[in-house]
């Protein structure tokens, strides 16, 4: 095996690792408080220390963890602000295959209500929705006064996958670009805040995380026949990409993209982004004092029957 082959290796278990739930990997961690301390302060990790690659990766990965949190933090400030005053905002995450959406759509929701911030992620259209005005099955995902929408692939997917893949004819793709400022418009118009980020990879990079998905059995189920054919379509998704960047690209709703060969940094320069986009502060949170609890003494709690419960295999 030779140098190449073996990077790539690594590269793959590092990209499953990456899949593991964050507060897992905090805990299996081995973790070293003092160096990551040294590390934030920039005390070492840089040339001439004596740190080893794995010393410097695991203060890099605590970093990373502990600027998460943070940031994480400022989007349940985020949340009350925007219950408290009412507002909507659409969030529309796009790119190719393996970019990156989804894990920080994870991320971004991992602390936050369901019920204010709310992920939409559509199948293909069924038979009855391909006959509706494009963008009537969206609609009903728009944001309520005090909801987060975000859109784990959204209408965009007209001026990409059914583009290349001629899902669409050549007068519906024109239409879509004829229709999609002005709907933008309208629903910025009606008070609609829409952010759309684009995850930018490179050839190589989705290469490598389609490997990793092919070899990681907890990862296979995302691949589809469609991903692979993506792959080989690189260039023709290159080009669907430029002309929908180019004529979608409006100051009511501008394109905004994110460097996401680094999943990590992807991430987190992602969410400090978006947390600038509205002016946000933190509401005053009213004391929260915790009730006595009820006692009643004809009160007689009622056996559970054995046969009702889960065997306690752990």
């Amino acid at each position: 095996m030779n140098d190449k082959d073996e990077a790539l290796i690594r590269r793959i278990h590092r990209e499953v690792a990456d899949y593991y739930d964050e507060e897992l990997e905090l805990e299996l961690e081995d973790r070293d408080p003092e160096l990551v301390q040294r590390v934030l302060a920039g005390e070492i990790g840089g040339p001439g220390d004596n740190l080893n690659g794995d010393d410097i990766e695991r203060a890099e990965r605590h970093r990373y963890f502990g600027e998460l949190f943070r940031l994480q933090g400022e989007l349940v400030k985020l949340q009350s602000w925007v219950v408290e005053t009412g507002h909507k905002v659409v969030i529309l995450f796009e790119g190719r295959d393996a970019a990156g959406k989804g894990g920080v759509i994870k991320r971004i929701t991992q602390r936050l209500n369901p019920r204010v911030c709310r992920v939409a992620a559509l199948p293909a259209p069924n038979d009855r929705e391909r006959t509706q005005w494009y963008f009537q099955r969206y609609v009903s995902h728009l944001p309520a006064a005090g909801e987060m929408v975000l859109f784990d692939r959204s209408w965009y997917n007209r001026a990409g996958v059914e583009h290349v893949m001629g899902f669409c004819t050549d007068e519906q793709y024109e239409e879509f670009f004829r229709s999609v400022p002005e709907f933008e418009r309208m629903l910025v118009r009606s008070g609609i805040q829409v952010i759309k980020y684009w995850f930018s990879i490179t050839d190589e990079e989705q290469h490598m995380r389609f490997l990793s998905r092919i070899h990681d059995p907890l990862k296979q189920w995302k691949l589809s026949p469609m991903d692979l054919e993506s792959r080989r379509r690189w260039e023709e998704y290159t080009r669907a990409k430029e002309i929908m960047l180019e004529r979608t690209h409006i100051p009511e709703a501008p394109w905004w993209v994110v460097q996401a060969v680094d999943k990590k940094r992807a991430r987190l320069n992602c969410i400090h982004h978006l947390l600038q986009q509205m002016p946000y502060i933190e509401p005053p949170q009213p004391a929260i004092v915790l009730p006595e609890r009820e006692r009643h003494a004809d009160y007689v709690r009622q056996p559970v029957s054995s046969s009702m419960i889960v065997p306690e295999i752990y």
